[in-house]
């Protein structure tokens, strides 16, 4: 009896010594990208500027579609670029689908107990449109009334912690939310900022019939998501984004995407790519 646990017991720890042997072998996720040649980033890619379609190439751009094609430089291998929704995005990387996320990611401490996050790369809010028919000027007059986002995003609880009382629809996609208030199925639509602003401008001379309130619901740093527990792989991110941001590559891509010369037209940058430190 006694021998037969003592076998019990060496069998069981050299299993776990296996067990363990193998964790360690699988640990390091960049060297299994630099073995396959690609690196696969989820995008939204209905998210200009962010990330969407060039309609001449048919291929995916925008900023952190240059900010993936930097990261994957740095490692020597290829961008490769996957199409997520916003609800399946950290879902998405945590099973292994896609290796990081450029996908216009909120860094909030809700998400940390979930993934890791490289440095901020952008800093956004969401905000509010409407109709100019409607009569609202301001998102404390929401209250009791209908309003639409995409599933998945900070939009809804970001609204609900100002106006409690708002009746929040959420869609699939920012497209179908967006389409909703235009067909009256709601008085206000909540995206991130710039999001709502490109949003807007595709409406043509149409988007005079709609106005963006004033208020800020929040602050919204945006980073690339990594799967929790990839120190090599983060490292890499990180690095490639100081050096974006040391050499003045940063500023112009800012200026390219969101700058006085693209169709955003947003002011100067006020803000360092330098921390992945969050509030809250």
């Amino acid at each position: 009896m006694r021998k037969r646990t003592f076998n019990t017991l060496i069998a069981s720890a050299f299993a776990t010594i296996l067990s363990l042997g193998a964790a360690t072998a699988h640990a390091d996720q960049l060297a299994d990208i630099k073995k396959k040649g690609v690196l696969v980033f989820g995008i939204l890619g209905i998210d200009e500027p962010n990330s969407f379609v060039d309609p001449k190439t048919r291929q995916y751009i925008g900023y952190e579609v240059d900010l993936a094609n930097a990261i994957a430089q740095k490692i020597g291998v290829k961008a490769e670029f996957k199409q997520v929704a916003v609800a399946a995005r950290i879902p998405e990387l945590q099973q292994g689908h896609v290796d990081l996320l450029a996908a216009s990611l909120t860094h909030n401490k809700e998400r940390e107990a979930l993934i890791d996050f490289g440095l901020t790369h952008f800093v956004t809010g969401s905000k509010v449109v409407v109709a100019k028919k409607s009569g609202i000027t301001s998102v404390h007059q929401l209250g009791g009334k209908k309003v639409v986002t995409v599933k998945g995003g900070t939009q809804e609880p970001n609204l609900k912690r100002v106006v409690p009382t708002a009746d929040v629809v959420t869609f699939e996609s920012t497209q179908q939310a967006f389409l909703a208030l235009q067909q009256g199925k709601g008085v206000a639509y909540i995206n991130d900022e710039s999001s709502l602003y490109s949003d807007v401008l595709k409406l043509g001379p149409k988007g005079k019939d709609y106005v963006v309130l004033p208020e800020n619901l929040n602050v919204e740093p945006l980073a690339i998501g990594i799967k929790k527990g990839e120190t090599a792989l983060k490292a890499v991110v990180d690095q490639t984004l100081r050096e974006l941001e040391s050499s003045g590559a940063a500023d112009k891509l800012y200026e390219k995407w969101y700058g006085q010369g693209s169709k955003l037209k947003f002011g100067k940058r006020t803000w360092k790519i330098e921390s992945d430190k969050v509030d809250g």
